[in-house]
């Protein structure tokens, strides 16, 4: 199965988060051994950003572990529908948000999105299997059971 990994884990691990990092890199470390861990052009751009060059970014998502796919036609419709109801429930942002590319790719796909960022995916994406903290438990590097979050 393939797993989307959202830009915040992957940052985590790099920036060596004091608070996320262990958990971050366990559970990457734990889907690696057989899952395909999958990234998109959005998601390598959010990445870019820690990085002086494209060089020393390609060296640090290597092929061998990261996937990469291109963003399909049908998520970037689905994430201008999402992007849609924001605008109507409120939202101030003038273009869609990553966030929407990000899960509709992972929804189009059929494929679980490994994250800890969880409000704007369950309120957009209710159906979108997520890979996330545990937030009920007081030990926020439990990973909850069968993917799903709070």
């Amino acid at each position: 199965m393939e797993i989307l990994i959202d830009s915040n884990i992957i940052l985590d691990v790099f920036t060596n988060d004091k608070v996320w990092f262990q958990w971050s890199s366990k559970t990457l470390s734990r889907y690696a051994d057989d899952h395909i861990l999958v990234i998109n052009p959005i998601i390598y751009a959010e990445i870019s950003v820690r990085f002086d060059s494209i060089e020393d970014l390609e060296d640090a998502l290597p092929l061998e572990f990261f996937s990469r796919r291109q963003l399909p036609w049908e998520a970037a419709f689905l994430a201008g529908k999402c992007f849609l109801r924001y605008r109507k429930m409120g939202g101030k942002k003038r273009s869609p948000l990553p966030d929407f590319y990000i899960g509709a790719h992972a929804a189009v796909a059929q494929a679980a999105l490994l994250t800890r960022d969880v409000s704007r995916y369950r309120t957009y994406f209710p159906k979108l299997r997520l890979i996330c903290p545990d937030r009920a438990e007081k030990d926020i590097y439990a990973l909850a059971d069968g993917g799903a979050c709070p």
